[in-house]
């Protein structure tokens, strides 16, 4: 005699770190982007991002549906290829990178073969779990705020 014990999977967001790549399918798919820039192993407000909104069903499902997904990490104990430590260093600067969290939603077209992107609003962290970021960012993405 034996027990099957069946555990519940959640999915988990597919985040790229490639902004090309993620560019290229944000056009494709006709979504805007969710750019994340997170000290993902040090940052005590970035991680409690994730856990609280990120990391939940909810958050997992809306950003399949809504948004492609970056993330810019500035990590302090995780190596990165030099590709991905220029790249991300270019983007702090070019959105004018203060502090972790930031959140950026932009939307992406091409247009004759060159990415152009155009910034609809930026959040950080925001109490009460995901459904209060959930509908803060639906307001920025459908240019309520």
């Amino acid at each position: 005699m034996f027990t099957l014990t069946i555990y519940s999977q959640t999915s988990t967001p597919n985040w790229y770190t490639d902004i090309s790549l993620a560019s290229e399918t944000a056009v494709t798919e006709n979504k805007p982007m969710l750019i994340l820039f997170t000290g993902s192993d040090w940052c005590s407000w970035c991680i409690r991002l994730q856990r609280e909104v990120f990391n939940k069903e909810s958050f997992t499902t809306w950003s399949k549906e809504n948004v492609i997904l970056v993330e810019i990490d500035f990590p302090r104990y995780k190596e990165q290829p030099d590709s991905i430590v220029q790249q991300n260093k270019l983007l702090q600067q070019q959105f004018d990178i203060q502090g972790y969290p930031t959140v950026w939603f932009v939307s992406v077209n091409k247009i004759d073969d060159v990415i152009v992107t155009t910034p609809l609003g930026q959040s950080g962290y925001i109490p009460g779990g995901p459904q209060s970021w959930i509908d803060n960012a639906n307001s920025i993405i459908n240019g309520d705020k």
